[in-house]
């Protein structure tokens, strides 16, 4: 079990951390509005792996049953591994490469707000918002645990999902599963 959910843990992240390395040259030109879809499309993809780890755990150790809870441990520490690659990633290209992220986002909402026609009060009431943004994402472990769940709310429904659709209780004899 251990050798698969590395190797589809580690896919996953890949896909993931390829993703935002891919999109990140690139974000003053993307915006904040398109990004969060570019990245949240990787995050999906990514989590794509989880399906076929769960499948190749079911098919090659327990011999073509699985149970759902024994397909959501699997799911599940394949996608925390992913998530945890994701956050090493971003940790790394946030505080090497983007240390003014948070000034061109606050620059970015408080832009947009203005352009919407909110109130100085409101406004002033953003501006205090991101400077707390910007306290918390100033702290490592803050910034890692905020970065931790942007793909979690995803992969838990991709576990849920996958072990859902690949549960097998008992294996039908003469019928081979090309399929899955």
């Amino acid at each position: 079990m251990k050798k698969i959910v590395l190797v589809f843990g580690l896919l996953s992240g890949a896909v993931s951390s390829c993703m935002l390395l891919i999109t990140v040259p690139f974000a003053d030109r993307i915006g904040f509005d398109k990004g969060w879809i570019l990245g949240y499309t990787g995050i999906v993809l990514s989590f794509t792996l989880v399906y076929f780890g769960i499948r190749a755990y079911r098919d090659t150790v327990k011999g073509g049953t699985i149970g759902f809870g024994a397909a959501f441990a699997v799911g599940s520490a394949i996608m925390l591994i992913s998530c945890l690659c994701y956050v090493v990633v971003w940790e790394f290209v946030y505080y090497n490469f983007m240390p003014d992220f948070m000034d061109k986002y606050a620059a970015y909402m408080l832009a947009k707000a203005h352009a919407a026609g909110a109130t100085p009060a409101a406004i002033d009431a953003q501006v205090r918002q991101l400077e707390q943004y910007r306290a918390m994402y100033a702290n490592p472990w803050t910034n890692a645990a905020l970065t931790f769940i942007e793909p979690f709310p995803v992969g838990v429904l991709a576990v849920l999902i996958s072990a859902g659709i690949l549960r097998k209780k008992t294996r039908t004899p003469g019928l081979e599963t090309s399929l899955g």
